[in-house]
């Protein structure tokens, strides 16, 4: 199999890589996120992530974060928190955060209101943690971007 890889690949990643080498069919606008609370959640991410924040409604919020990657909150009444890690849940998805100090960041994180992961194993460069709504996200460190 002949793999075509980026320049900025990170190895481990790009070893393991399939994919298209055809023109892409499109390219990825924004990765949405199911929540009770678009503009609430939305917030917290802008503290975690910068960027700036705008509604539509109260049914969809947009981050749009300084390098101009998109997360958008839609609303979903029936949202449910994934039961992590507990193996008959799923994570639904998580999000991967690269940080430079991890302790700092676990700090300003739980001051937006993200709350740790305890039963989390491996934690040897990352730790895990919920947002307001439920949603893990993993803080990385010592990682390729």
């Amino acid at each position: 199999m002949v793999i075509e890889l980026l320049s900025n690949a990170s190895p481990r990643l790009a070893h393991n890589a399939i994919g298209n080498t055809r023109s892409m069919i499109g390219s990825l606008r924004s990765v949405v996120v199911d929540c009770k609370d678009p503009r609430g959640l939305a917030t917290f991410y802008a503290g975690l992530l910068g960027g700036t924040v705008d509604a539509e409604d109260d049914t969809w919020v947009v981050l749009t974060a300084p390098d101009g990657r998109r997360l958008a909150f839609q609303y979903s009444p029936q949202h449910e928190p994934p039961r992590f890690p507990d193996p008959s849940g799923s994570q639904q998805f998580h999000l991967d955060i690269l940080v430079a100090a991890a302790d700092d960041a676990e700090r300003r994180v739980r001051e937006l209101g993200a709350t740790r992961v305890e039963e989390a194993v491996g934690e040897d460069l990352f730790r895990v943690f919920r947002d307001p709504a439920g949603h893990t996200f993993c803080l990385v460190w010592g990682a390729d971007q």
